[in-house]
């Protein structure tokens, strides 16, 4: 009886944790208020890379410095997960828009699938006058 009534508290409160969760676009949204986008690119600098964080089955947000760099990938986006753990095999030291990030699910450590970047979009803080 306790196991039955434990599963269905779970079955309640699950949707209502999903739901407070914004849609990817909303998160992006969010994420970029006040910044301004530049001209696209097709590498950054790994070694000024700061951090890097998942949109679901959208994106991949990159930090140089004080600058975000959004990455669209071209292919296997909607297999991006916020706890994935994000694996890059680069020549040289930098991430271009031609390489590949293997995703690996954070617990159980097991490949989950990969993404081929797109270009990235610069995103800065916009200047006072």
């Amino acid at each position: 009886m306790l196991k039955l009534m434990l599963l269905a508290a779970v079955a309640l409160t699950s949707p209502a944790i999903a739901a407070r969760r914004d849609a990817p676009d909303v998160q992006l949204q969010k994420m970029l208020v006040g910044l301004v986008a530049g001209k696209p690119v097709n590498c950054i600098s790994l070694s000024g890379s700061n951090s890097s964080e998942i949109i679901d089955g959208k994106a991949i947000v990159y930090r140089v410095g004080s600058r975000l760099y959004v990455n669209e990938p071209r292919s296997g986006a909607q297999s991006l997960h916020r706890d994935d753990i994000l694996v890059t095999r680069t020549i040289g030291s930098q991430l271009c828009s031609i390489d590949t990030v293997r995703l690996i699910d954070r617990s159980s450590r097991f490949p989950r699938g990969f993404v081929s970047l797109g270009q990235f979009v610069p995103y800065s803080k916009i200047k006072a006058r």
